[in-house]
């Protein structure tokens, strides 16, 4: 998603407590700096934070990372956060807010770090030439499974036919067990949904929401 420069962008985040330009600095101590032994789970790409907002409010058992590249989406991540937990009396904890080129997580994680990652509507990279920017991509896929534990899951969803075809090959690929396949998630009874801002977008324009959930052997 293409955004503009927010000048208020960079200060509201440098004034978050929970937010962090350099995920190097703690490749390895993430629980440390969280403070417990709860599993940390990563949404990789996490745009306006429609996703995350909900999901640090309604699971507080676990510590949540949420990545991109864009100041501007962090912020915007950020206050959609703030209003959600304010809402409900709460402050906001188990959340970090994390600067990351999405193609580098072995930056910031470490081997077994990661309890579960979600990819939630990335771009699908339509020209085969630009396939290896797919977060999906075997490319991606093994280093995600470095910085997995033994166990640990991916939760993928995408409006996108071709790269949802695609993505069940390239977790084939990289020998990730799939144990769940929804090629149209809104009919299948899947109560444990957070629907993010362009769920809701492709669903009211028709579009089946396609879902897939691979494990870590």
């Amino acid at each position: 998603m293409r955004i503009r420069h927010k000048p208020w962008a960079k200060p509201e985040l440098t004034a978050c407590g929970y937010y962090y330009r350099d995920g190097s600095e703690n490749r390895g101590r993430w629980q440390e700096v969280f403070g417990d032994n709860k599993p940390i789970y990563a949404e990789l790409g996490c745009g306006k934070g429609g996703f995350i907002a909900e999901a640090a409010l309604l699971y507080p058992d676990v510590n949540w990372i949420a990545c991109d590249i864009k100041d501007e989406m962090l912020a915007f991540a950020r206050r959609k956060t703030e209003r959600n937990f304010q809402e409900n009396s709460r402050e906001v904890t188990g959340l970090i807010l994390l600067t990351l080129n999405i193609e580098k997580t072995e930056l910031a994680f470490a081997p077994g770090e990661i309890d579960r990652i979600y990819i939630n509507f990335c771009p699908p990279w339509k020209r085969e030439r630009d396939y290896k920017h797919r977060l999906t991509h075997p490319r991606q896929l093994i280093k995600y499974r470095e910085i997995l534990k033994t166990g640990g899951e991916i939760l993928f969803k995408t409006d996108d036919d071709i790269l949802f075809e695609d993505s069940l090959l390239y977790f084939e690929e990289c020998n990730f067990k799939t144990v769940q396949i929804e090629r149209d998630l809104h009919s299948a009874g899947f109560s444990d949904n957070i629907i993010t801002e362009h769920e809701k977008m492709f669903a009211e324009a028709g579009k089946k929401i396609k879902y897939i959930r691979v494990i870590k052997t």
